[in-house]
């Protein structure tokens, strides 16, 4: 590509009315009216008058922002340029919405939790956000944990945490079937400091009930990795119907079971794709699987402990010396195992192994929202960033739906893909028969599912 123009013919001038840089919010933005995001912050949110009135404005102005890209208070200013005005009423201040976040307390950021997941719920009545899945379709709940670096000791709750790396630990559960990406049921942000499994069972309780609110059916089943193998987070699963598999740690009663395994159960299972084993940083292409019955927290009092499924996969132990001629005298493997209470009717153990392995959809998720809205915590006081990671999970949930509903290939593509090619499109506004009508480019490579998305979401004005 060559510019056509010499400097000295070109000049600039930032004085169109009509212009938005961001089209796509349009219909997205319209979608988050539809599914109730102004009425539900309105119902739930409680907070004070001189800051929060009219929270629902607010609070859709916060995800509109966010679905555009703001990482940051400042960056809520994106919403005012141009004709924006034409398209938005109320596009507050960056200043005014820092205010706003700033006013929450803990028990307001639990009325936001309320709204998002009332919100998932709306959405999923409108877009098929988990598919459609069978009575005999597992539906993931995944748990995870991540840090969220910042910078500096003004943040409230910041520490160093297992990455060594000083930030606040955001906790998230997320919900998906085989056919669909996860989206985000539950989410708290913690002190960056915390130990991984603090306040996982009323997390793991409040995801539940959101996907009770989905009404998906399927059978439920709770991935967690090692840090949360501990009886309060597999006891909340079993509690609300749902079952588990967990990745477990060597423990001595471990390493007993695993002992115990004879050597014609194990199975040799060949990944079509190799999976990457993080302890010797080598691909791995080929493994071996055997189960037993295994009862875990075995020091609890017996009404406490949970018996179910060891599955344990093992990895040939490679001498790095081979290549020098100094052959192993015996093969030596190292295990990696779950527990799990799947019935085995359900999933033999290859399959058990294999659906428990894609847990690790989480991290794409932990990767996308970090990219996005939560690059930053914009705010120095922990209430207002955990409002502000809520706020993200939302628009996260938005721009899912509204990949979905694009029709094209935005069902499964990162939000940041989508915000590329659905979102940042640019328009000029015009009136006509007292009608809006927005001139997008001409040509534009990704037209048919920004127009799919609009149809569906504005029928009423499409020519018969």
């Amino acid at each position: 590509m060559k510019v056509s123009h010499k400097p000295a013919a070109v000049s600039v001038s930032f004085d169109e009315p009509n212009l938005v840089s961001a089209a796509g919010l349009l219909p997205v933005m319209t979608l988050a009216r539809d599914a109730g995001l102004q009425e539900l912050a309105d119902e739930w949110l409680s907070v004070p008058t001189d800051k929060g009135a009219n929270a629902g404005l607010k609070l859709a102005s916060l995800v509109a922002g966010m679905v555009a890209g703001a990482d940051s208070i400042d960056d809520m200013a994106l919403l005012r340029h141009g004709g924006m005005k034409r398209l938005f009423t109320t596009c507050y201040a960056p200043s005014t919405l820092g205010s706003f976040l700033r006013s929450f307390t803990f028990g307001h950021v639990r009325q936001l939790d309320a709204v998002a997941s009332r919100f998932l719920a709306n959405l999923v009545s409108r877009a098929p956000l988990l598919g459609r899945p069978g009575p005999e379709d597992f539906v993931f709940v995944d748990l995870d944990d991540t840090i969220i670096e910042v910078h500096g000791y003004a943040k409230q709750g910041s520490g160093y945490g297992y990455s060594g790396v000083r930030g606040l630990n955001a906790l998230l559960a997320t919900v998906s079937t085989k056919d669909t990406v996860p989206v985000i049921a539950a989410q708290r942000l913690r002190k960056g400091a915390v130990n991984s499994a603090r306040g996982a069972k009323r997390l793991i309780t409040d995801a539940l009930s959101t996907l009770k609110r989905l009404q998906t059916g399927g059978r439920v089943l709770c991935r967690f990795d090692s840090a949360f193998y501990g009886h309060d987070s597999v006891a909340a699963a079993l509690a609300d119907g749902a079952a588990v598999s967990v990745t477990v740690r060597m423990n001595p009663a471990v390493k007993r079971a695993i002992a115990g395994i004879p050597e014609t159960a194990w199975k040799t299972i060949e990944y079509p794709d190799a999976v990457f084993d993080e302890t010797t940083n080598t691909w791995v292409s080929k493994a071996e699987v055997a189960e037993t019955v295994f009862t875990a927290f075995s020091s609890r009092k017996k009404a406490e402990q949970i018996t179910g499924r060891l599955v344990v996969r093992r990895i040939p132990e490679l001498n790095p010396k081979t290549a020098d001629g100094q052959e192993t005298l015996f093969d030596t493997h190292r295990h990696h195992a779950f527990f799990t209470t799947v019935d085995t009717e359900l999933l033999d153990t290859v399959a058990a192994d294999k659906i428990h392995r894609k847990h690790a959809i989480i991290e794409q998720v932990n990767a996308d929202l970090k990219d996005s809205a939560l690059a930053h915590l914009p705010s120095g006081v922990f209430a207002a960033n955990s409002a502000w990671l809520v706020a993200a999970v939302i628009a996260y949930n938005l721009t899912r739906a509204a990949g979905i509903l694009s029709a094209g290939p935005f069902g499964k593509a990162r939000t940041g893909t989508i915000r590329r090619k659905l979102i940042h499109v640019p328009a000029r506004i015009a009136t006509s028969a007292r009608r809006t009508l927005l001139h997008l480019p001409e040509a534009w490579p990704w037209q048919r599912p920004w127009q799919a998305l609009f149809d569906h979401l504005y029928p009423r004005l499409q020519p018969a």
